[in-house]
């Protein structure tokens, strides 16, 4: 497993009975589904082969060794590692050319850390695109992340939240999974953090996400705040 050389922010005191937000990363936090739906569907036409752009949204959320999958039926030649390199690397260029932050996104981030609330990063990108992507933040709002090469099973499972909890609980006693948020814009996303136990919200984005009991749904991050995600606890511990 991968190690994070970055100091954990210290523990800070919490006025809200939310225990802590675990964010996806690719779609949710910030807009990066254009850059790898290019990246595959060059990747694809390198190799003679079709792709086709509801083959892209197909693999929104995947962890990545589903996506080199799916490539190499597409007929692109080539072991999953390198596949997943090539996608990661022509990523990383698009994301350090511009970030484009969802809506709403560094506005909920600052009123988290401003409360005390801890937030964790859960994505199947992994550590070097992760750092990248965290490194352009204009303040160090998140206390840790699980990255796609920290787990063996990806998302729809849900290893990578019960890390995101496991890790959580290191900054929070008597972590209580319900009282923790989980903020997706995926299906196999959202039924990661669902499956965990916490607390999931749906922020979608480009591809379709049915609608379940198993999680809320949002039009935006922009509609989020405290007061709001606060009353989602509220509705999830009536129920």
């Amino acid at each position: 497993m991968p190690t994070q050389n970055y100091e954990p922010l210290p523990v800070r005191p919490q006025v809200t009975v939310i225990q802590g937000v675990l964010w996806d990363m690719d779609g949710t936090l910030l807009d990066t589904e254009p850059h790898w739906m290019a990246a595959e569907a060059n990747l694809v036409a390198e190799f003679g082969g079709r792709w086709s752009h509801e083959q892209g949204l197909e693999l929104v959320g995947k962890a990545l060794p589903d996506s080199a999958a799916a490539l190499q039926a597409a007929g692109v030649k080539l072991p999953t590692r390198e596949i997943i390199n090539r996608l990661i690397d022509e990523v990383a260029v698009g994301v350090a050319e511009h970030v484009s932050w969802r809506p709403g996104a560094l506005e909920l981030l600052a009123e988290l850390h401003a409360a005390g609330i801890p937030c964790g990063l859960v994505t199947m990108s992994e550590e070097p695109l992760a750092k990248l992507v965290l490194d352009q933040l204009p303040e160090k709002y998140f206390d840790f992340r699980v990255t796609g090469d920290m787990v063996a099973q990806g998302k729809p499972h849900p290893e990578p939240y019960l890390l995101g909890l496991k890790m959580l609980a290191g900054y929070v006693p008597d972590l209580e999974a319900t009282r923790v948020i989980g903020l997706e814009d995926s299906a196999p996303g959202i039924s990661s953090a669902a499956a965990s136990g916490i607390t999931a919200v749906l922020v979608p984005h480009l591809s379709e996400v049915p609608s379940s009991d198993a999680w809320h749904r949002v039009d935006s991050l922009s509609s989020l705040n405290l007061r709001t995600l606060e009353s989602l606890l509220t509705v999830t511990s009536r129920a």
